[in-house]
């Protein structure tokens, strides 16, 4: 016999969560607060609706994060299944048009007679039953404060940063070229080339340029950006190059027209599947929009280019989760309530999946009296669950995948290609083998 799970929140995470447990037969509850309470940066009443990119980034499994995708893939994440099917090209990336993604994930989770949707703001822990957190970045003050008062710890807060979003026909074509970096994914994005002189009354324009005050709500004391997503004017008063080995570097590109590097190069990557909406990679920033369409204008090739998202800022919030959280994403505390996604100290649209397709498996097995199997450290997701779980807590932020988190082979190799491609395969045979033992 199953005991109902709640799960609150219905961004990636949650609907993940969602979708595993009722793939195990369990009824789910799942509490949304769009769109009678409304955030700050959401537009619509969908589910998983993505804000800062339209990108899941690498698809490629040389990557950490394309191991992580394939992963998801063979535990059948209902957030990459929909991703795939709404991709729109970005070179190795996987990125969707995030409209058509959002409704495909809504549409699902509606369809599933196990999930019933309740469309209301839950503003304390359940104290009683199987819960799942995962309320994202931007969880409503009240449930903010239930979950500080459940934690004993204030929450921690890092700053994040959208970027703006245009329309393709007001690009000047005769100016930008199309290709991906190192010619990999073919010709996927529109590039503005910048000379020495462009660059640099660009950055000057920029460094100047004047930013938008936060709300009282996403102010915090002495806390810093998070260095995943800095925003650009942040960067740029690093130094003047820092812009050129960051979001501007033209390393692997040649203009076709010079046949040389340019100097710097701003890249346009498709946001929609109709191919009428770019985004500017990388160029999540706080300025004012008179001034953010001044210094977006100076771009090569972007001199008409008409503006149908500007770029902002917003603050996220996670938890301690070292402190908090066991590898198997359940309290320390209390071994029937769970967090998952971005609240529960990972970073980036499919770590946060991830974490809602593991907490929503744990879940499941807490409610049917299960032991709750935890995912070996060798794989990309068990080693991202055990790094949340056990790095430092003093000053902890949250993290992406990457090779790094994941155990050293047992015979080292010095070829760095041969030694992704070694560790990748040792992820996916100890992924398959528990597979296997849970069924």
């Amino acid at each position: 016999m199953s005991v109902e799970v709640t799960v609150i929140g219905a961004g990636l995470a949650g609907v993940e969560a969602a979708w595993q447990i009722a793939g195990q037969g369990i009824p789910v509850k799942l509490y949304e607060m769009r769109p009678h309470t409304k955030t700050a940066i959401h537009r619509t009443k969908q589910f998983a609706e993505l804000v800062c990119s339209n990108s899941l980034r690498s698809n490629h499994l040389s990557s950490a994060h394309g191991l992580l995708k394939e992963e998801m893939r063979l535990l059948g994440s209902l957030v990459l299944k929909e991703a795939d099917e709404c991709r729109v090209p970005a070179g190795q990336a996987l990125a969707v048009d995030r409209d058509t993604f959002a409704k495909a994930v809504t549409t699902s989770i509606n369809a599933s007679p196990l999930i019933q949707v309740v469309r209301t703001e839950i503003t304390d822990i359940p104290s009683e039953g199987i819960v799942i957190v995962a309320t994202g970045p931007l969880t409503s003050p009240s449930l903010s404060k239930s979950i500080a008062k459940f934690t004993g710890y204030n929450h921690l807060y890092f700053y994040d940063a959208i970027s703006p979003v245009i329309e393709v026909e007001t690009i000047d074509h005769s100016i930008t070229f199309r290709a991906s970096r190192y010619g990999k994914g073919g010709n996927d994005y529109i590039n503005c080339p910048m000379n020495r002189k462009e660059y640099q009354l660009f950055y000057d324009a920029l460094i100047d340029a004047s930013t938008v005050d936060l709300h009282e709500i996403d102010k915090t004391d002495g806390i810093p950006y998070f260095e995943g997503c800095l925003p650009i004017e942040v960067m740029a008063k690093r130094g003047v190059d820092t812009l050129r080995f960051g979001p501007m570097k033209p390393v692997g590109l040649v203009d076709p027209r010079t046949q040389n590097e340019p100097y710097a190069v701003v890249q346009l990557r498709q946001d929609d599947l109709a191919a009428t909406l770019y985004n500017i990679v990388g160029f999540q920033n706080q300025l004012k929009w008179s001034d953010q369409k001044r210094i977006l204008r100076m771009i090569p090739g972007l001199e008409e280019a008409e503006i149908v998202r500007f770029g902002m800022i917003h603050r996220n919030t996670y938890i301690n989760s070292p402190k908090i959280l066991f590898p198997s994403l359940q309290t320390q505390i209390r071994k029937n309530l769970f967090f998952a996604g971005q609240l529960s100290g990972v970073e980036g649209y499919t770590e946060s999946a991830a974490s809602g397709l593991i907490a929503g498996k744990n879940a499941a097995a807490l409610s049917v009296g299960k032991p709750i199997p935890i995912l070996p450290k060798e794989t990309a997701i068990g080693s991202l669950c055990h790094y949340i779980a056990h790095a430092k807590q003093k000053d902890y932020q949250p993290t992406n995948i990457s090779f790094g988190l994941l155990p050293p082979l047992v015979t080292p190799i010095k070829n760095r290609r041969l030694r992704k491609e070694a560790m990748v395969s040792r992820s996916l045979t100890k992924l398959n083998e528990f597979i296997a033992s849970d069924n």
